[in-house]
Order: C-alpha cells, then sequence, then structure tokens
C-alpha cells in the first residue's frame, strides 16, 4: 500500500465516523441534543462541539496551519470541559457550523502534507508526531465519540443505528427487545 493509499483509506474512515456522530442528533430537540445523562455530563451536542474542537487542534496547531477561528477550550486557563457541552449562547446551528469549518480545515492539511508530515503537539508535552499518527489518532477519538453518542442516543429515545437510527441493527419488534434484555439480565444475574 502505498502512502497515498493509506492516507486515503484512513480518511475514508474518518469521513465515515464524523457523518455517524453528526448523524445521532437528527431529530432531536434542542432539549434532547443538550441533556446530560450520565454522571459525567455526557450529552450529544458536546460531543459534537468537543470533536470539533479537538479536530481544529490536532490538524491545526499541531501542524502549524492554526485554526482560522478561536477555540477556547484549547486556551492556556479554559474552564475545564467547556468543550464537551453547549452553553445557552450557543446552539445546534453554531456548534455544527464549527464541526463543519474544522472538518473542512482538517481536510485541507491532510491534502496538503504528505503523510509523513512532522508535526508536535503541545498538550502532550511537545511530543513529536507525523500525520499518519494524528489520522490514527483522530480517528480512535472520534469512533470512542461515536460510542458514546450511540449510547446517548438510544438513553434518549431508544433509537440505534451506525449512522442513523435503524441502519444496520437487527430489525426486531419491542417485545423482541425486552426479551433480549431480560435474557442477558438472567445471564448476568447467574454471576452475582
Amino acid at each position: 500500500m502505498t502512502d497515498l493509499d493509506a492516507k486515503a483509506n484512513l480518511l475514508r474512515y474518518l469521513w465515515e465516523a464524523r457523518e455517524a456522530l453528526l448523524g445521532k442528533l437528527d431529530g432531536l430537540s434542542e432539549y434532547d441534543v443538550r441533556r446530560p445523562l450520565v454522571p459525567t455530563g455526557t450529552n450529544l451536542l458536546g460531543l459534537v462541539k468537543h470533536v470539533a474542537v479537538v479536530t481544529a487542534g490536532y490538524f491545526g496547531e499541531v501542524f502549524d496551519r492554526p485554526f482560522p477561528g478561536p477555540l477556547l477550550s484549547l486556551a492556556e486557563g479554559a474552564e475545564p470541559n467547556v468543550d464537551m457541552w453547549a452553553g445557552a449562547d450557543e446552539s445546534r446551528d453554531d456548534i455544527i457550523a464549527l464541526w463543519r469549518e474544522a472538518w473542512a480545515h482538517a481536510d485541507a492539511t491532510i491534502e496538503a502534507l504528505p503523510i509523513d508530515a512532522p508535526g508536535s503537539v503541545r498538550w502532550w508535552g511537545d511530543v513529536p508526531v507525523t500525520l499518519h499518527h494524528i489520522l490514527v489518532h483522530m480517528l480512535a477519538e472520534l469512533n470512542r465519540h461515536a460510542g458514546h453518542a450511540d449510547l446517548v442516543r438510544e438513553l434518549i429515545d431508544g433509537q440505534v443505528g451506525w449512522r442513523s437510527p435503524g441502519d444496520n441493527v437487527h430489525e426486531a419488534d419491542e417485545a423482541w427487545w425486552a426479551a433480549y434484555r431480560d435474557r442477558l439480565e438472567a445471564t448476568a444475574r447467574s454471576f452475582a
């Protein structure tokens, strides 16, 4: 596999994962995309904002191609977790626009640089990296948060699927899923 093929392959998986994460917002109210449904406050719009911010940082500053907009959560002294939720002054449209800008900037960086282009991650202690390293890192980061989004979406309205509700999921009615869950619970209880 050539470097060009490797870069294109990683980029294809990034595109798929970012569309999957963004798709978790589809059909939900403004309230539902902001709801913190676990003790750590994880919420769908916050996940999208977080990935937008880290995308802008990793494909911007790391390769001396700064993102043109402000990224408060990457600034020294930023409020903890400010990138993990949308404030009252930030709309869904604002966060999605940031997401699209960050990914357009990332795509331009990926296109402009060879896969072995050097960079340095300040927030890792100025660790030297390559574009390949950051592509792999961001693919892992994005898929990790897409998994979080899968669970949060299921907690909100029971919808599951890879990119959108219902795709690549076993077709079954609610009774089937309830019986399936009961079976898993009974098995788990046998180990209690």
